[in-house]
């Protein structure tokens, strides 16, 4: 049975009173699961934007929280080293007692790159570099002196400890292109297919299910989740309100409910959404990250978790 989490903007106006108070949200209503993005600034363009720093945010929720996995969707691996990425993780991990997911990606924002003076490598370099950089976490994470040899990263006998509480947190990574998913199907735990309908998910799902099989991998042993945004209101007006405040956050998405749903997006009454739900799970999703827009808006949460939420795991 699939389960329903949440999934947050941070580098769009999050503040600390923003994240605690979804978090408490979040775990009290019931939902599995809290994710963050990781951006250095707002997508929209408007920098002056809060963007909470990713791990000392995490740090916090894993303070704050007690039950609710969570993590970030995801870090793309021109931020950081990724030795350091796995002690962060590993440390993050060990204080929320193994609730930490950790997303990896390549990384596709080139604006915020050259605001920041970050190397923005072509495509395939930058998928070297996260095929190389899963490779570094995981063997750090065996509690075993680790040499590696690649073409961007390189260990002489590295250990670090402590180790995550897990055993192997999972790694979770997205996209839907045939290298990324080449790269998922080698490496990932989950993989996460964001802003997409119904269809496109069934076709790279299955696109993905053939890279799991030429590796010899099972493909039910990688789970399927969706980042999508979504929508919940009991009558009109209140949707193309809620779908008005996505809009304010991102101007490009949809705004009329027709262009909502022709995008494939979530939303609508409680028993649309239910609906729409249940058909990406007969399709094979085991997890939701339902993407909340209105960091002020709880009303969405406690209906969604009311009357929609109890049907999921």
């Amino acid at each position: 049975m699939a389960t329903i989490g949440i999934m947050i903007e941070g580098q769009e106006d999050l503040t600390w009173e923003r994240l605690f108070r979804l978090a408490e949200a979040v775990e009290t209503l019931g939902f599995e699961s809290l994710f963050r993005s990781d951006h250095l600034t707002a997508l929209s363009g408007e920098s002056q934007r809060a963007s909470l720093a990713l791990w000392p945010s995490l740090t916090a929720l894993a303070m704050k929280t007690q039950r609710i996995r969570f993590g970030p969707m995801v870090c793309s691996m021109t931020f950081r080293q990724p030795a350091l990425l796995a002690k962060m993780a590993a440390a993050v991990d060990v204080l929320s007692g193994g609730r930490l997911d950790l997303g990896l990606g390549a990384g596709w924002y080139e604006g915020e790159h050259r605001m920041f003076g970050l190397d923005f490598p072509p495509y395939r370099t930058r998928l070297e570099m996260l095929d190389e950089g899963t490779q570094v976490i995981k063997l750090l994470w065996s509690g075993q002196p680790v040499s590696f040899a690649g073409r961007h990263y390189r260990l002489q006998a590295a250990e670090t400890f402590p180790l995550p509480a897990q055993l192997l947190p999972p790694i979770i990574m997205g996209g839907k292109g045939e290298k990324t998913l080449q790269i998922v199907a080698k490496h990932a735990a989950e993989w996460n297919c964001s802003y997409v309908g119904l269809d496109i998910f069934r076709q790279k799902s299955g696109q993905l299910d053939q890279h799991c099989l030429a590796l010899g991998r099972d493909p039910a042993a990688l789970r399927r989740s969706v980042m999508i945004p979504f929508i919940i209101g009991q009558d009109e007006a209140t949707v193309q309100k809620r779908l008005e405040a996505h809009q304010a956050m991102f101007s490009d998405l949809p705004r009329t409910y027709a262009e909502w749903q022709a995008r494939g997006f979530l939303g609508g009454s409680p028993q649309q959404l239910l609906d729409q739900l249940k058909a990406f799970e007969e399709a094979g999703v085991r997890r939701f990250m339902l993407q909340h827009n209105d960091l002020d808006d709880l009303d969405s949460l406690e209906l969604l978790a009311g009357q929609v939420l109890p049907y999921f795991g």
